[in-house]
């Protein structure tokens, strides 16, 4: 590169390597990310978004990652969440599967298959355009609307009354909750309470949806971090998120029951709106810097 006095700049010996980036990466960041993935998980409030914007309003070294490592790095988060889903939730699991039918697995097959073949194909470019702090504000806001929208209609049908036109409706909602801030649980929620379902039949479908899909999507990244492999110097911080989002999400269960009782998800559309409009304001502020 030529500076203006004609000179010659000579590029950097050696650029930043992964294992450089790893290393600026704190075991108490992801220890800390960690713990807000299990409750952010449970609660319809968008975890995906949450791991995005949180470290970018903090300040903290996560958001200099390069794109690949932070990728792994939610998929050991996942994995922490879902393996403590499968225990907290086994007798629900267990039951399910006891009860599995033609009829049922047609349901699950319909539930799955929209976010399954999107998310395959789509998921990198989702990533890309829409896991920025704008793009995850508006996830957070359209989210909230329609889950304030969803929870003023009438509570008529229970969980068994479910058919493939309902199933085919969670599915397009997992899909929709791809795009960081949407939220997999508050979309869910938001399909199943437009349907008529009953606030706990409601949470109900909202979780035999979503693991199937929290299996599926942890499997595949799973099988492409393991293909790619480790950057050196990140399996402490990777196995400290992964521990710290087992243990969060196992002692946040309980906030599955307090959903179910809650008479409205007005409170966590509200909470959704505050945290886009913070995250606008920041926004603002550095534009105007």
């Amino acid at each position: 590169m030529l500076r203006a006095a004609g000179t010659v700049e000579e590029p950097p010996a050696h650029p930043p390597s992964r294992s450089a980036e790893s290393a600026r990466f704190p075991v108490w960041q992801a220890v800390a990310l960690g713990a807000l993935h299990g409750p952010a998980e449970l609660l319809p409030i968008s975890s995906s978004g949450h791991i995005a914007v949180v470290p970018w309003l903090a300040g903290w070294d996560y958001r200099r990652l390069d794109d690949e490592l932070r990728k792994s790095f939610e998929v050991a988060l996942h994995t922490g969440t879902a393996a403590a889903l499968l225990i907290s939730l086994r007798r629900e699991v267990d039951e399910a599967v006891r009860g599995l039918s033609l009829r049922r697995i047609w349901q699950i097959a319909l539930s799955f298959a929209p976010p399954a073949v999107i998310g395959y194909r789509y998921e990198r470019a989702i990533e890309r355009r829409f896991g920025k702090p704008p793009t995850v504000a508006a996830g957070l806001f359209a989210g909230a609307l329609a889950m304030a929208l969803a929870d003023r209609a009438p509570q008529l049908r229970g969980a068994e009354e479910a058919g493939a036109g309902d199933a085919l409706w969670l599915g397009v909602a997992q899909a929709c909750s791809l795009v960081p801030g949407v939220s997999r649980n508050g979309a869910t929620l938001a399909a199943a309470r437009w349907r008529r379902f009953t606030r706990v039949d409601a949470n109900r479908l909202s979780r035999h949806a979503a693991l199937p899909i929290i299996a599926g999507a942890t499997l595949l990244k799973g099988v492409r971090l393991r293909a790619r492999g480790l950057p050196a110097g990140s399996a402490a911080p990777f196995a400290a998120g992964a521990v710290a989002a087992f243990v969060s999400t196992l002692g946040s269960t309980r906030l599955i029951r307090a959903l179910e009782r809650d008479s409205s998800l007005l409170p966590y559309a509200v909470y959704r709106i505050a945290l886009a409009a913070m995250i606008a304001r920041r926004l603002a502020g550095e534009r105007r810097g």
